[in-house]
């Protein structure tokens, strides 16, 4: 069963259209990565399928129902922006009031769940306003997660975050779809972080799915290159730009030849014009690259 069945979604603010016939599929037990540029349509379909606010057109159905239907809406939960907390109550009694506003009975066991499940067990008696951002963001995934939601729906949580709580934020949510079957639709601009944890892409651009993939399938898409440095960077490149199909310099001064067989026919084009390789490698383009040449075609 799939977790989010959209089809040929729109949506108008006065005559700004914000989705032009958006599509998109996430399976049950996924974690979903949503990738787009600013103003994309990402937040809009979230806000969507949280039921924030209403489309214009087209359907979305979760877990095989209507989003309308308040069974189904029971089992989102939701994280957009930051969460809504008092900053001058303790983490316990923001947690407390979030399960008021729930209608939740006997909450308390419920609570130390929650804290436990996004590493914050230790941190119930401290001030909202006195929490790290990161440890912010995992109070809102908290409150998002109580009533045992079946669907996580985030938009940036690692946005902002330092290298120690991304960590921890990936290995959360990670915990969340691995060993409690929860459904993850991230949003997020830090591709390298995303890459790490996502089972399934979503890439859209101006209201619409470019894509969808799994991260199989986009494993299998990225193009391989080799990379390299020789004596004459300028003499290797224009060489190897005349037999080559692309070839170009990167940030950290390699040459890339993309498409090549083996690092061997590269050596052996350059050694034959007199030039020597003084290191070289293979790799792969990541997903942020991936992205970035995607977006680039779209705009020709």
């Amino acid at each position: 069963m799939n977790a989010i069945e959209i089809k040929n979604l729109t949506k108008n603010f006065g005559p700004k259209q914000a989705l032009a016939g958006l599509n998109m599929t996430v399976p049950a037990g996924a974690i979903y990565g949503f990738i787009g540029e600013n103003g994309s349509g990402k937040s809009t379909t979230e806000k969507i399928i949280c039921g924030l606010i209403h489309e214009s057109g087209g359907s979305v159905r979760l877990f095989g129902r209507d989003y309308t239907d308040a069974d189904v809406r029971a089992k989102i939960g939701v994280l957009i922006e930051a969460p809504g907390c008092f900053p001058n109550y303790s983490v316990w009694n923001n947690m407390k009031l979030q399960a008021a506003n729930l209608g939740m009975k006997n909450a308390e066991p419920e609570i130390v769940k929650v804290l436990k499940m996004v590493r914050m067990e230790g941190a119930a008696s401290n001030k909202y306003k006195n929490c790290s951002l990161g440890m912010k963001q995992r109070i809102g995934i908290a409150m998002a997660l109580l009533g045992n939601p079946d669907l996580l729906v985030l938009d940036e949580p690692i946005n902002g975050l330092d290298a120690d709580g991304m960590r921890i934020m990936r290995e959360v949510l990670c915990d969340l779809a691995q060993n409690h079957g929860v459904t993850i639709v991230i949003s997020s601009h830090i591709l390298g972080e995303l890459e790490k944890i996502a089972t399934h892409y979503g890439i859209v651009r101006g209201g619409k799915m470019l894509c969808e993939m799994t991260a199989d399938e986009l494993e299998a898409s990225c193009r391989t290159y080799v990379a390299l440095k020789a004596k004459d960077m300028n003499r290797a490149k224009f060489i190897l730009g005349s037999r080559y199909s692309r070839v170009e310099e990167d940030e950290a001064g390699y040459i890339r030849v993309y498409d090549i067989t083996t690092p061997e026919e590269t050596v052996t084009c350059l050694y034959e014009n007199g030039i020597l390789v003084s290191e070289i490698k293979t790799d792969k383009i990541g997903l942020e690259e991936y992205y970035i040449d995607l977006m680039k075609e779209g705009r020709k």
